[in-house]
């Protein structure tokens, strides 16, 4: 996913989402001697997106529903030079890591659709059913 000499782009809006990528691409940087630069920035090799599994199986559930498995490999953890380096951790989990490390962010609040407010509804009677959705494209994709 991420190698030597990279250099990683990343939005950032304050949002704890974009924060806690921020923390774990510096991380990387001091670790793994990557480069990261807030986006636009020309020299980039490889996009960060701050993607949890919520987001990501939300638009998993509607890439079926509208009928557009042509789109499902978007959903991948990388994909050509994208990463999503917070791919497998739960919004729940990301926010935790970001109070326990005392990050300043803004918190905002999203107005959901109504395949997000479904899912969400379904994962409060049915825990790890976003994990399922993608850990089963993962399985596809292998």
């Amino acid at each position: 996913m991420i190698k030597h000499g990279d250099i990683i782009g990343y939005k950032k809006n304050n949002n704890f989402k974009e924060v806690v990528l921020e923390d774990m691409l510096n991380f990387f940087s001091k670790k793994y001697g990557i480069s990261i630069v807030k986006l636009p920035h020309k020299k980039i090799t490889k996009i960060a997106n701050d993607s949890s599994i919520d987001s990501e199986s939300n638009e998993i559930v509607k890439t079926i529903i509208e009928g557009n498995a042509v789109n499902l490999k978007k959903g991948l953890p990388t994909e050509k030079n994208l990463i999503k380096p917070l791919y497998l951790f739960s919004e729940e989990e990301i926010l935790l890591y970001a109070k326990i490390r005392n990050l300043k962010f803004k918190e905002e609040k999203n107005k959901k659709n109504k395949i997000e407010s479904f899912i969400d509804n379904f994962e409060k009677k049915h825990p790890e059913v976003k994990r399922a959705v993608v850990n089963s494209l993962l399985e596809l994709y292998k």
